[in-house]
């Protein structure tokens, strides 16, 4: 499985951006975006399964939403109301779960929240 990110940018404070992510190969489960500041740890900034399962970060809760396009086996990541502390590298996850669980991470994709 191969994972394809695409439109991270430099937004203002308020604005919006809108990430996609394509996964060719393999169908997968569970698909998702993390972020990662310098120094800090990978953290989970919303999920959905294949079965519609949706997960948020608190801190984003309200602002963003995930969706997924299971036929096109692409999640998408509408962001809102950003704030200057949205601003790091955006990955998308892709996880195939079964006995063994599969997992995959897209390039990553810059967003700068800054006025």
């Amino acid at each position: 499985v191969q994972l394809q990110a695409s439109g991270g940018g430099l937004v203002q404070p308020g604005g919006s951006l809108r990430l996609s992510c394509a996964a060719s190969g393999n169908r997968v489960n569970f698909m998702g975006w993390y972020r990662q500041t310098p120094g800090d740890q990978r953290e989970l900034v919303a999920s959905v399964t294949s079965g519609g399962t949706i997960r948020y970060a608190d801190s984003v809760k309200g602002r963003f939403t995930i969706s997924r396009d299971n036929a096109k086996n692409t999640v998408y990541l509408q962001m809102n109301s950003l704030k200057v502390e949205d601003t790091a590298v955006y990955y998308c996850n892709a996880k195939q779960v079964g006995i063994v669980v599969y997992e995959y991470w897209g390039q990553g994709t810059k967003v700068t929240v800054s006025s």
